[in-house]
């Protein structure tokens, strides 16, 4: 797999992601890292972070680690934990990394960081493997 290509592949074809200003920045073997820099767009009415973004990029991040087995997953289950929020100007990370590879689910845990390296929450996310491989 190239995960180059790869990489490339999943920050041209996520509308959603791309609309929201979320960026694949590594992908691995059974591992993702997502970045994005909170806007004024990205808020709650108190202000902070939406709890939606959080869990959008933790998707995101499984979602592009269970990729790097060079087929289509679907998210079939999910559970995120909010810690911490993040506010206008902070740079958020989220890195997924695989915790079992099989031949039809996938299961990722993820870490979702700000720029100074604070957690701010965390989650599991398991994927149906698709029978549809991607083609770069």
């Amino acid at each position: 797999m190239d995960f180059e290509k790869l990489k490339e592949f999943r920050n041209t074809h996520n509308p959603f992601c791309e609309r929201l200003g979320i960026r694949v920045d590594e992908i691995g073997p059974g591992y993702a890292r997502i970045v994005k820099h909170v806007t004024e767009e990205d808020l709650n009415p108190a202000g902070l972070a939406h709890g939606g973004l959080y869990f959008t990029m933790a998707d995101t991040a499984s979602g592009a680690a269970c990729a790097s087995h060079g087929y289509y997953g679907v998210t079939v289950n999910a559970n995120y934990n909010y810690y911490r929020s993040g506010k206008p100007g902070d740079t958020l990370t989220a890195e997924a990394t695989e915790g079992k590879a099989g031949r039809t689910l996938c299961v990722y845990d993820v870490r979702v960081t700000n720029q100074d390296g604070t957690l701010l929450g965390t989650g599991t996310f398991t994927y149906y493997m698709l029978d549809r491989k991607i083609d770069l």
